[in-house]
């Protein structure tokens, strides 16, 4: 057998293709360091971002509760659609099951997905029901899916919608407290690292990235008993009356803590769809009126810091009206020579005019700066605002004159009620607050003991038989109060059938406990006087509110009160 023998040309082919093999093997191994080592980083985030997703984690908004701690805004876990609209384009077929079971329009849709063809998330429905979602996802349609989000719910609905306000479709503070607490009571929102299939569904979680961080609760100042006591009466005489709207306000005098608050007409904050401007405003902030005769206590106090009158100092009445220049001031009917109780019980124009006058101007406007009118309050309630309150000079003799029975000045029913606490509180006037308080603080004194006790006595008048407020009374119970009918301004002066009927009072009398006004604006009818209007709210409300707190009763007679006394201070012929 003959040796085979290799030509040189054998084993050039050999070389070429050993050097072909170790030239491959040296490429794939470059490849393989160029992968793994220089572009590592890269080649992971491609790989990474066609099947891991970052993925929000909401937060949920803290809890408002009553006093009690009964809840009054809470947030519940909604499911949101969203869609890939690049995916979704794939689907078109199956387009009109999604929208039939959202309610949503075919057309509509294909604009938006078009519209944002380019982006990778667009919201297509938010916030539905837990059934819902559940049959969304059951479509598996490519490009659909559902985003965990909280959707905030008032327990009370339209009862504490003014208080509370509300919050946007991202859970954000938009009125009432949500939005002066808004910082407080929202979390951080999170995110988390997940895994998904190629249909979008989540099949994995592989670590989270950053923790939700909860927001805070709020315990408000408000009691749900008296909230939803008082927003009944309040409806009923706003209904009974076919008034144009309604507030009503409950204040702890010793605290300063407001224990209700409602407002006509309210709104539902749980559903959105039907908000609008006229229903969302807190009249009880926001709105300013003339306070008319509710102002006469003030005035008294004047007087009897001027030193030139005591409670049983008499003031000439007659013949029922006073005239300043060209301005006539009137009573309803003469009352003669009367006391400065009797002032207040009959609610006299006239008396309480010549009382501005007997003083200097300043005696006048110091009580009403101190008491807080032309001030907002410092609750600090979103929309707050101070009123008006004129400075009439020793001159303008009808401007004091007017401002002694509340026209001329314009303050909300916030500021009222303040002023009344005042009184009830033995002249010390608390720091106002939404929010529950342990003790009061940052109490000031804006009228002495002695006085604020005077007109106390002489508030109790006006809620007895003898008085306009008499309507008022609880039984079992001292009230103190005052009645107001107020004229509305109109184009060049006043109207002569638009009223804003007021009642303002405090019980039990004898160590006040509660403060409260009542306004109905605007009642239609013959019917329209604060004592006939205002003060039965009032009464259904606080006869309720002493009971449901627990309050002992206090109905012994009250002798300091004198309406007879013959005293009479003589002021050059003026009264």
């Amino acid at each position: 057998m003959r040796q085979q023998v290799h030509s040189p040309v054998s084993h050039f082919r050999l070389l070429v293709v050993v050097g072909i093999v170790f030239a491959v093997a040296a490429v794939m191994l470059w490849r393989a360091v160029d992968l793994h080592v220089f572009n590592k980083e890269f080649l992971q985030s491609q790989g990474n971002a066609r099947y891991m997703r970052t993925m929000p984690v909401a937060a949920h908004r803290g809890v408002i509760t009553d006093r009690h701690g009964e809840p009054l805004a809470v947030s519940t876990p909604v499911d949101s659609v969203w869609i890939n609209p690049a995916e979704f384009l794939t689907a078109r077929t199956s387009w009109n099951k999604l929208t039939r079971l959202l309610s949503l329009k075919t057309d509509k849709v294909e604009r938006l997905v078009l519209q944002r063809k380019k982006r990778e998330f667009v919201y297509l429905k938010r916030h539905i029901r837990p059934d819902l979602a559940e049959q969304v996802a059951a479509l598996n349609i490519a490009g659909v899916y559902l985003q965990r989000e909280y959707r905030r719910y008032y327990p009370a609905g339209e009862v504490a919608a003014h208080v509370l306000g509300f919050t946007n479709i991202d859970d954000v503070g938009q009125e009432g407290l949500e939005l002066a607490y808004n910082d407080w009571l929202r979390g951080e929102s999170g995110r988390k690292m997940v895994i998904k299939d190629r249909l979008g569904r989540t099949i994995k979680h592989v670590e989270s990235i950053q923790a939700a961080q909860p927001g805070k609760d709020l315990t408000l100042s408000i009691d749900r008993r008296l909230q939803y006591l008082t927003y009944r009466e309040l409806k009923r005489a706003v209904l009974q009356y076919k008034a144009k709207s309604g507030s009503a306000i409950i204040l702890d005098t010793q605290t300063g803590e407001v224990l209700a608050m409602v407002n006509q007409p309210s709104y539902n904050p749980n559903n959105r769809s039907k908000l609008n401007s006229y229903r969302l405003r807190n009249r009880a902030v926001t709105d300013v009126f003339e306070p008319g005769s509710t102002i006469k206590p003030f005035t008294v106090a004047a007087a009897l810091e001027s030193g030139r009158f005591k409670p049983n100092s008499i003031v000439n009445t007659s013949p029922g009206y006073f005239r300043i220049g060209k301005y006539v001031v009137q009573d309803i009917k003469n009352y003669g020579r009367i006391n400065l109780s009797t002032i207040m019980a009959k609610s006299s124009n006239v008396g309480a005019s010549k009382l501005a006058l007997a003083i200097s101007a300043k005696n006048l406007t110091d009580v009403h700066t101190r008491i807080g009118f032309g001030f907002v309050t410092g609750s600090g309630f979103p929309g707050e605002v101070g009123g008006i309150m004129n400075m009439p000079t020793e001159k303008q003799l009808v401007e004091r004159a007017t401002l002694s029975y509340g026209y001329g000045l314009s303050v909300t029913p916030l500021q009222l009620v303040r002023a009344y606490a005042a009184i009830a509180n033995d002249g010390v006037m608390p720091h106002m607050s939404f929010i529950k308080v342990d003790q009061a603080e940052n109490k000031t004194r804006v009228l002495s003991e002695k006085y604020a006790k005077q007109i106390r006595e002489m508030l109790e008048v006006v809620v007895s038989k003898k008085g306009t407020g008499y309507r008022a009374a609880v039984s079992g119970y001292r009230i103190a109060g005052k009645t107001g009918t107020v004229k509305k301004a109109s184009a060049g002066g006043y109207s002569d059938d638009r009223y804003v009927a007021v009642f303002a009072g405090m019980a039990p009398a004898s160590k006040p406990r509660l403060a409260m006004v009542v306004t109905i604006n605007e009642p239609r009818g013959d019917v329209y006087y604060g004592g006939k209007i205002a003060a039965p709210v009032f009464s259904k409300v606080m006869s309720g509110a002493l009971r449901l707190l627990d309050i002992a009763p206090d109905n012994i007679p009250n002798k300091s009160v004198h309406l007879t006394d013959a005293s009479t201070v003589k002021m050059g012929g003026a009264f």
